[in-house]
């Protein structure tokens, strides 16, 4: 029997897959990194009888990231990274350990069956999959075929089950694409961030961003959101006039007339017009037309239509309409959502789709009415040769989805039923009136089959007033004419919608990267979402973008990120060299580069007019090593320290606050120590700002506090203060927070773990001795008589936090309420770097785990 693997790209979905193919028969498990399962069934396979085991991913295995060194800000001049900076392929979310959990699963397997998303990042994807897990399969006998590539658009049977008996091969084209996308984006993105964040983070204080980043298509969406800033800051209001007319058909009824002429800007020929019009007493019909109109069904829905929609009208920001759309699609409710196709394929089960809906109580006549009535066959749009467009696949309720997804969900049913419903026709009537020499007309609509606007009713043509009957030659009193008097205003700020359109017309991003690159402007400060999901770009966004047009403009043009589009597209489609066009578009990136570098004064001319100097901002905070003067605190993203007479900039730990602690100094450097903290229910802990910043010893890196220092006698240091192993993390140390009474607690200088204990104690203080059987630092406790919890009214205690009986219930392990789990200054979550097993510095021994597992010692204080 043969022994088949079966990857999906996501948990929900390797399940939903598993039960369609095994009829329900399997069995699970879960997988060895906790979050992913594995389905196991007996079957059939390409006529042998064989074991299948249906597993998963969680998106992409690995990620593309520079080597050693070159991940140093400070270390490498960010001009290498074009070229001479080595990349590597880094495991995407190393706690997953995914590689390792797809090599235990592949081995010993015969075949594997790739069920990843059907788009190039799922292609992508594959490849990783397949380089994690051939090397432990099974050698294939002679030309045996053992890599098999699933296509499907939705977790439907018929779905399923055709592209189970219809397997190809991946596409190694579309692979390279999107490697070549990772390495372009990777390479140039971070020279131009890190030199452009280093250069004014060192000049100015109050730009309020921690990453002045660049992206060759987060830029150019910068750019359009500015450039329709500057449209309307330029723009000079017109004052112009328009002849108004009204005539009494009947006697208590009026018809408000438009002037053939819309609108003339000379006050003095207005007046004329008006003059002249007033010497009639009767408007004169001068022809009426009648004509019947279609207003058609819209074309199939695809992902930018999606996008455009959910923002205009749901009020879902991009990203998270796109996240909603991907959970509905693992769930089964709707097709692929990410596709550019806006036509059906010809044999698609268009009524089968219809009838799955017929009993939601929103739309049930509608369907039944076109089931029985015969269903209109969709307009063609266009065919991009990925997915079908985006269609509900299953029947559902509010009930099931609330909230977002429901109405999302509705949108697009609705729009399905639309397509595939009549055209909207009205009966169009035109009246053309003369009043003296002047020419005036009215417009009005009788619907005469809705079509598919019942479904749709916000397509639906708006009510107007009945147009009189009426013949060429009628004569009717003028009821009233009068000039308005109006100005020219201008455009708004673009929506989300709008800026959608504009960046698909002009090729930025991907359907799938769209929502992401518009995000990325929200997150950074450059553009601030306002009421009716319209984009205002902020100081910052403004100057960066006026800048790179000042130096050059096709930083920020799209013109160029199109280019490398299309060349990216030509590798999918094997048409271009995957090589060749990474070293042609880095050899232009790269002379761009070194160009910007060279004019940065003159973006730098614009950002002083916005922006003020370091020793211009912040408040005095703490004094100096050097000069020993007040150093100022700067609060505005990044938060950091300055010191105006040496000019240095000192980062901190971000997200929490900083103040003074006790006017202590470092005995290294002779700096005043501060204190940071993430609130009353999170950790705090004191550092030294040049310590943080330039690591006093081997084996600390940039980044630590005083927690995390192996100075051996300072009485802030990690020597003086640590207690024990931390009882959840591999490598961190739980450290007395030395100002945390009167409600004392301990926190891991790694993870978010802390141990409250010895409530309302007077003093606690670290022992230099250890316990006899965990081998943590003992801690002598002072309790007040009037408040002591120890027996015996005894006010002293000295003892082991893990093992000693007396202070068993006074210690209880918490998690730390972070603000953000990125709490170091632009370093994000560290995984533990321990200083070697066993022993502590400053002669300490860790505590020892029990041998009975460290869950035992976790469940100690619960």
């Amino acid at each position: 029997m043969r022994t088949v693997l079966m990857v999906a790209e996501k948990p929900s979905l390797a399940q939903s897959i598993a039960k369609i193919l095994s009829r329900g028969n399997m069995s699970s498990r879960k997988g060895l990194n906790g979050a992913c399962s594995v389905h196991e069934y007996t079957g059939s396979f390409i006529g042998q009888s064989a074991h299948f085991k249906m597993t998963s991913v969680c998106g992409h295995v690995m990620t593309l990231d520079f080597i050693g060194k070159y991940n140093s800000w400070d270390k490498v001049d960010p001009a290498e990274l074009f070229s001479k900076a080595p990349t590597e392929k880094k495991e995407a979310n190393p706690k997953l350990t995914m590689v390792k959990f797809l090599q235990v699963e592949g081995r010993g397997c015969d075949c594997i069956v790739l069920w990843l998303d059907c788009d190039k990042e799922g292609e992508n994807i594959c490849f990783e999959v397949l380089d994690a897990v051939l090397p432990v399969m099974n050698k294939p006998r002679g030309t045996e075929r053992t890599i098999y590539r699933a296509k499907f658009s939705s977790i439907t049977d018929t779905d399923i089950c055709n592209a189970m008996n219809h397997l190809g091969e991946p596409n190694r084209n579309e692979a390279l694409s999107v490697d070549a996308r990772q390495e372009l984006d990777l390479r140039i993105g971070c020279a131009f961030t890190r030199f452009q964040t280093k250069y004014f983070q060192g000049k100015y204080g109050n730009l309020d961003s921690s990453l002045i980043s660049f992206g060759p298509c987060q830029t150019p969406t910068l750019g359009f959101c500015v450039e329709r800033h500057d449209k309307i800051q330029s723009f000079k209001p017109e004052t112009y006039w328009v002849l108004q007319a009204k005539v009494n058909p009947e006697k208590e009824s009026s018809l408000t007339l438009d002037w053939d002429r819309v609108r003339v800007f000379d006050r003095e020929v207005a007046q004329m017009f008006l003059n002249i019009t007033k010497m009639a007493k009767e408007a004169k019909v001068e022809s009426v037309s009648k004509k019947e109109k279609v207003k058609q069904r819209p074309l199939a829905l695809n992902t930018v239509e999606m996008l455009r929609v959910a923002s205009a009208a749901l009020g879902m920001g991009p990203q998270h309409a796109m996240q909603i759309a991907e959970r509905l699609y693992t769930q089964g409710y709707i097709s692929y959502p990410r596709t550019e196709t806006t036509h059906y394929p010809e044999n698609f089960d268009l009524k089968g789709c219809l009838r799955q809906q017929a009993n939601n109580p929103y739309w049930a006549e509608t369907v039944k009415a076109l089931l029985s009535e015969g269903i209109n066959r969709p307009r063609k749009g266009h065919d991009a040769g990925d997915h079908p467009p985006i269609t509900p696949m299953r029947a559902a309720t509010e009930a099931e989805l609330g909230g977002d997804g429901w109405r999302l969900y509705e949108y697009i049913t609705r729009h399905f039923i639309a397509t595939v419903s009549a055209d909207c026709k009205y009966l169009q009537t035109t009246i053309s009136f003369s009043i003296g020499p002047e020419r005036f007309t009215c417009v009005g609509k009788v619907v005469t089959s809705p079509g598919f606007t019942e479904i749709m009713p916000w397509h639906s043509i708006p009510l107007e007033e009945s147009l009189p009957h009426c013949e060429k030659g009628d004569l009717f009193p003028i009821g009233e004419i009068k000039l308005l008097e109006k100005q020219t205003s201008p455009p708004d700020y673009l929506t989300e919608a709008e800026l959608i359109t504009l960046m698909e017309k002009h090729g930025i991003g991907t359907d799938a990267s769209i929502p992401v690159h518009i995000n990325n402007i929200c997150q950074r400060n450059y553009v601030t979402v306002e009421s009716g999901r319209r984009l205002k770009p902020t100081n910052l966004g403004i100057v960066l973008v006026h800048g790179y047009y000042k130096i050059d403009a096709e930083l920020v043009l799209p013109t160029i990120r199109s280019a490398v589009e299309k060349q990216l597209n030509l590798i999918a489609l094997g048409k271009a060299n995957y090589h060749q066009v990474l070293e042609h578009t880095l050899d232009i990136f790269k002379r761009k580069f070194h160009y910007f570098v060279d004019s940065i004064a003159g973006m730098d001319e614009l950002m002083e007019v916005s922006f003020s100097p370091l020793a211009a901002t912040g408040k005095p905070l703490s004094r100096c090593g050097k000069c020993h003067r007040f150093m100022k605190y700067i609060q505005a993203k990044p938060s950091r320290l300055h010191c105006s007479h040496c000019d240095d900039t000192y980062s901190l730990p971000q997200n929490g606050t900083i103040k003074l602690y006790k006017e202590l100094r470092c005995p290294l450097d002779d700096f005043e120590l501060v204190l940071w903290s993430s609130g009353s229910r999170g950790k705090s802990y004191p550092l030294c700002p040049y310590c943080y910043n330039h690591p006093p010893f081997r084996d600390m890196k940039k980044g630590m506090g005083c927690n995390e220092c192996t100075h051996p006698t300072c009485q802030h240091s990690l020597s003086m203060l640590g207690i024990g192993q931390c009882v959840e993390c591999e490598n961190g140390v739980l450290v007395l927070d030395s100002t945390s009474g009167p409600k004392w607690k301990m926190a891991c200088n790694k993870c978010n773990v802390i141990v409250h204990f010895f409530e309302n104690a007077h003093k606690v203080r670290v022992s230099p001795e250890t316990c006899d059987l965990c081998e943590a630092a003992l801690v002598d406790v002072d309790f007040n008589k009037a408040k002591s919890p120890l027996p015996g009214d005894e006010t002293q205690h000295s003892g082991c936090v893990f093992c000693d009986p007396v202070f068993q219930d006074l210690v209880e392990l918490k998690h730390a309420a972070m603000r953000h789990p990125m709490h170091r200054g632009g370093q994000g979550k560290r995984q533990g770097r321990g200083r070697g097993k066993g022993r502590r510095p400053g002669g300490r021994l860790n505590p020892k785990k029990p041998k009975d597992k460290m869950a035992a010692l976790a469940a100690y204080f619960v």
